[in-house]
């Protein structure tokens, strides 16, 4: 990693190298906050034996609703530290390790300040017999040429296209130029793995899956996200449509995000995906706003 950091939009210019934190939270040490089977994802990403998810520490976003929080923190509410240390050589040992388990996949979480380090643990791990395929899940601020680090490496690329309004992406992410980056980032990702494949299970093996989060009180900006997805790509990607906004502790007193979003908001944005002629998409159906969907970030599987 160079001594200045600019792997990220941040470009914050930390030396991480020699310790110290960047905007992300971390140095260049990586941490790991659980690896393991994870059920929750996307029905093709999870399947019935589920995703090798390794959630990694920190975040070059972190939103204030953030519902990981005490990863991108890096600390529990307790103030005890969340993670384990790993080397280069040890998460290429849990890649594989995962691959054991029976994981349809490697699904790497919140990674982009590692991407450096996750590159060298990939190809480490495909000379000794990786052979299932990578998701990189992100939050869609990412600089494409960080990007390009990976290509060849990932197959499946899961990223949030969060917001197209600047005020909003300003106010929840301190990111005003988060459509820009996401929208290059995108362009990146569609351009390294082309359209969707799928194996005789019906589970993705290369492809572009974006996620859009429904927020309260937002759904104009959703319908904009909508909108420019369909616009650009259509169905040559697949759009997942969340409706499990979970409102944390930390916003508990926010004119808006203090709430749920309602039935009618989350139906009025599929309804639009619909209109514009989607049929590559998910969505959420029952109640999946709920905490219990969080998985416990205690190092397990590390």
């Amino acid at each position: 990693m160079a001594d200045k950091c600019t792997l990220c939009p941040r470009n914050c210019g930390v030396d991480r190298d020699n310790g110290k934190i960047g905007y992300c939270g971390q140095t260049d040490k990586v941490y790991v906050a659980r690896a393991a089977l994870h059920m929750w994802e996307e029905p093709c990403i999870s399947g019935e034996e589920g995703s090798g998810t390794v959630f990694f520490c920190g975040c070059t976003l972190r939103c204030i609703f953030c519902q990981n929080h005490q990863i991108v923190l890096g600390k529990a509410e307790s103030g005890d530290k969340i993670g384990k240390e790993v080397s280069i050589e040890r998460l290429k040992e849990i890649f594989l390790e995962l691959q054991e388990k029976g994981a349809n996949n490697i699904n790497l979480v919140t990674g982009t300040h590692y991407i450096p380090q996750i590159a060298m643990a990939l190809k480490l791990a495909k000379e000794e017999g990786l052979k299932i395929p990578i998701v990189y899940n992100t939050s869609g601020y990412e600089k494409a040429e960080s990007l390009q680090i990976l290509d060849g490496l990932v197959d499946i690329y899961l990223p949030d296209m969060k917001y197209i309004s600047k005020e909003l992406s300003k106010e929840y992410s301190n990111a005003s130029d988060y459509f820009e980056m996401a929208s290059k980032a995108l362009e990146e990702m569609v351009r390294q793995v082309g359209e969707a494949q799928f194996d005789t299970r019906g589970y993705m093996t290369k492809g572009v899956i974006v996620r859009h989060l429904v927020l309260p009180g937002s759904t104009r900006d959703s319908k904009a996200v909508l909108d420019y997805l369909w616009n650009t790509y259509g169905n040559n990607i697949y759009l997942s449509i969340m409706n499990q906004y979970t409102p944390m502790e930390q916003i508990k007193n926010h004119p808006l995000l203090s709430r749920k979003v309602t039935k009618r908001e989350y139906s009025k944005v599929v309804d639009y995906a619909l209109s514009l002629g989607w049929e590559n998409a998910f969505i959420q159906e029952g109640e999946t706003a709920k905490e219990s969907f969080i998985p416990g970030f205690n190092g397990v599987g590390v």
